[in-house]
């Protein structure tokens, strides 16, 4: 059985290249966008990744904010991926190893963004679940304040 994908002669999906890498790397479209230098809203962020084509400005300014070059995104394929992680889940990865059609460059002016927004978001979640602790307790205290009344 031959296990290689075939080629298929199908428009390429810029917006959807874009939508795929952010998913990949677990970034939401409301912290993506607050990733790109023009701070784009969810919404708009969603615009883009539902758009066939984009203009090289912006293309540009979407890889840099997902840390790639704007020809990985134009060469991103999802079977590449799929193979990638089958056939190297055991090996380190080498400018050989990658199977991709182009290699990413990651830019560290997105990492240092991305590492401060990830920290904020810690930092409100640790915030949020002692306050949903808080109030768990507070919940607890007047349900057996309730009970010793009905006794």
């Amino acid at each position: 059985m031959n296990s290689t994908f075939k080629e298929k002669n199908e428009t390429m999906h810029i917006g959807h290249n874009i939508k795929r890498i952010r998913e990949i790397q677990g970034i939401k479209q409301e912290a993506f966008g607050q990733l790109c230098r023009n701070k784009y809203s969810q919404q708009r962020i969603s615009d883009f990744e539902n758009m066939v084509a984009l203009d090289e400005p912006l293309l540009e300014e979407l890889a840099l904010a997902l840390g790639v070059t704007p020809e990985f995104v134009k060469s991103f394929k999802d079977e590449n991926v799929i193979y990638n992680i089958q056939n190297n889940n055991n090996s380190t990865f080498s400018d050989n190893s990658v199977g991709l059609n182009a290699q990413p460059t990651f830019n560290n002016d997105g990492s240092d963004k991305l590492i401060a927004l990830l920290e904020k978001f810690i930092e409100e979640d640790r915030i949020k679940t002692q306050s949903i602790a808080d109030l768990s307790k507070a919940v607890l205290d007047l349900t057996k304040e309730v009970k010793k009344l009905k006794e």
